[in-house]
């Protein structure tokens, strides 16, 4: 709250002292602090209410400048009562309904109370919205709706610079037809007008969504740009039997050249409607017949909404058109969904995948995310195998709690522009300029920034770019090459009889502290150790259940490999782990033959700096966790040949793992003095 005005400014403020050239605060912050104050001290505390109220009032601002030039009325004169301004506000919402009619019902009323009319006014009066630039007010919007949205429906604001990265890739022409069909608040279709220069497109420009509040929204945000809201429809986009005459005349499949989109997602929103489902593809069951072979079966019982508008998208667009659709990145990567990648291959080219950094919807949603761009395929038109661009953006200009983070050196300064500007840290400016080498058949240099896939190098139909990280291949490359060390893969030890691997089990938290058995959860491994917790043990009768199955042994390796922060943590079993039950989400990693491969070698190999990598783009999002499954047998790891190195490495483990022991005795021996 350190950014509402204080009270003395807030009387100077009303008096109309403060200049249009200098204010306190910036706009986003600006409306932030609107928001904090109506939250705590308005009539209206509900953050949903409030969200609609101040799109009545932002209409009422943006009318003003509009039609008031002369003689503006959302200002507040010296000595006004607050119901004075109060009084006016609302009359000119009255105004307002008229000239958008299509935005709000004529018995829509503001609410707010007279002091806190007077508040907003007075925090507001001094800005001219037809004069910002569109990203300030995308981020004012997003002010006032975050809290409200946040994650109820699985729709989330897509920042502004992952948006500019969409519309640049895409490129979209002046005599191109444009849509976005979950638009939200209108961040793609806005962009789309700043790219082509402000010309007046609107015609070819179209909006639909949902929820008639984020509608409004999207209108309220291309009045702002030139009054071009009538092509922006309240429907549901993926049910054209409810849509109007109008949007069906509007709005038909094969239509349009562009299309751009963040629908909602996530893990529990689903599409239950059968008449619905069965006019799509992806409504139905899939059966895989045979290897990337698959067949079309019955409808299914419900489908998450994001995969239904990735086919609402390409029927939506011409033969040879372009999209660019965000979406979980489990989606690219979980074996159960390859049916909806053998569908998209089907109907289109891909174009590019970005990875965006797990920030990027931060503090809205943990959801990974990456960015999928298409060209609809011609009719008839066969491609056997064709190079896609990929990227990785680790940086996306904010953290995870949303505050804006700049470009440092290695002694931690700020470095600036040539203005002295601090600048944002923020890999998608960079991946546009790769993207656009990648189309001129040029790009040469590859990182995180820009490489390229060909189709046919896809492995297990997994398109997340973090897979095919080429500086981690780069690195795997000069390791081979340096013959210190053999690569060799999980996988390729199973097969040797070298190393077996379970996975643990699920006893069931209502046994949790009913006896002394310790269960051993992710959190419970910690420098290659095994941390037990007593409130977590279990009964001897639950361990006899399991004991024989999971089968621990002494110099057994426990991996961490479901999660979501701690994936890729070990710690090896001691005399002292021996009696435990372990987690579903631990594998259980033994070496069979230690004169061939010992487990103190594992576990420093698990442990070294290649492998932790790839264990991360190995780690995908599976439901509502990251796993790494059975990903794990395609982690190379680099054996070295080096038998004094070996050795070496053995006994400094040895050292350690004794060390460790000795404090678990010593701290057991300790707790049995009696005092």
């Amino acid at each position: 709250m350190n950014n509402i005005m204080t009270q003395q400014n807030y009387k100077s403020n009303k008096m109309g002292l403060f200049s249009n050239t200098s204010f306190p605060l910036g706009l986003p912050e600006m409306f932030k602090s609107i928001h904090y104050y109506l939250y705590v001290n308005s009539n209206i505390p509900r953050a949903e209410r409030l969200g609609a109220e101040m799109i009545r009032i932002l209409f009422c601002k943006i009318y003003d400048e509009l039609y008031n030039k002369e003689d503006l009325k959302f200002k507040i004169y010296p000595n006004e009562k607050d119901s004075e301004v109060s009084s006016r506000i609302k009359t000119l919402f009255k105004e307002v309904k008229k000239k958008y009619s299509d935005v709000f019902n004529e018995e829509e009323k503001l609410y707010l109370d007279d002091k806190s009319f007077t508040y907003v006014v007075s925090q507001l009066q001094n800005y001219q919205f037809l004069e910002i630039e569109r990203d300030i007010v995308s981020e004012a919007f997003q002010a006032f709706w975050g809290p409200a949205l946040r994650g109820e429906k699985g729709q989330f604001f897509t920042p502004r610079n992952v948006v500019k990265m969409c519309v640049e890739i895409l490129s979209p022409k002046y005599e191109e037809k444009i849509i976005d069909p979950a638009c939200g608040s209108g961040g793609f279709l806005v962009e789309c007008l700043s790219h082509l220069n402000k010309k007046k497109i609107f015609d070819n420009v179209f909006g639909i969504d949902k929820e008639i509040d984020l509608a409004k929204i999207c209108k309220a945000y291309m009045a702002i740009v030139g009054d071009g809201h009538s092509n922006v429809f309240c429907a549901d986009s993926l049910d054209i039997s409810l849509w109007s005459t109008e949007m069906k005349n509007k709005i038909r499949n094969n239509n349009f050249d562009v299309v751009l989109t963040n629908p909602p997602f996530g893990a529990k929103i689903f599409i239950e409607n059968k008449t619905l489902l069965q006019n799509y593809e992806l409504g139905h069951k899939w059966n895989k017949i045979r290897e990337n072979e698959w067949k079309k079966n019955n409808i299914i019982s419900n489908q998450v909404p994001q995969v239904l508008f990735i086919e609402k998208c390409l029927q939506l667009l011409k033969p040879g058109g372009r999209m660019a659709i965000v979406l979980p990145d489990g989606l690219f990567g979980n074996p159960r969904d390859r049916y909806i990648l053998k569908f998209i291959l089907q109907e289109a080219r891909i174009l590019g995948l970005v990875s965006l950094a797990p920030e990027t919807f931060l503090p809205s949603t943990h959801t990974k995310t990456s960015i999928l761009f298409l060209e609809k395929k011609k009719h008839g038109e066969l491609i056997k195998d064709y190079e896609i661009f990929m990227a990785i953006a680790g940086k996306i200009g904010h953290d995870k709690n949303g505050r804006t983070m700049y470009k440092m050196n290695q002694r931690g300064e700020y470095i600036v522009d040539e203005n002295g500007n601090k600048i944002i840290d923020d890999d998608l400016p960079r991946i546009v300029e790769k993207y656009k080498i990648f189309k001129k058949n040029n790009l040469f240099y590859r990182d995180h920034s820009g490489f390229i896939v060909k189709l046919s190098q896809i492995t297990d139909s997994i398109f997340i770019p973090n897979y095919y990280d080429p500086e981690i291949n780069e690195k795997l490359k000069k390791i081979k090459q340096s013959e210190k060390s053999i690569l060799v893969s999980i996988k390729d030890l199973v097969k040797k009889g070298l190393l077996s691997i379970k996975r643990g089990n699920e006893v069931g938290s209502q046994y949790y502290g009913m006896g002394k058995i310790p269960f051993v959860r992710t959190s419970d491994i910690v420098n290659w150790e095994i941390k037990t917790d007593p409130i977590k043990s279990i009964p001897e009768e639950i361990y006899e259940k399991y004991k024989e199955s999971q089968d621990i042994q002494v110099d057994d390796i426990l991996l961490v490999a479901d999660g979501t922060f701690l994936i890729g943590r070990s710690g090896i079993v001691t005399l002292f782990d021996k009696k435990i039950v372990i987690q579903s989400h631990i594998r259980r990693i033994r070496c069979l033959k230690p004169s061939a491969l010992h487990p103190y070698l594992l576990l420093y190999l698990l442990n070294t700096e290649i492998v932790q990598k790839q264990i991360e783009v190995k780690t995908f999002v599976q439901a509502t966790i990251s796993t790494l499954g059975n990903r794990i047998y395609d982690v190379m790891l680099p054996i070295p040949k080096d038998e004094n190195f070996i050795n070496e490495i053995i006994k400094e483990i040895s050292e350690i793992i004794k060390i460790k022991v000795y404090t678990k005795q010593k701290i057991e021996k300790i707790k049995k003095i009696e005092k």
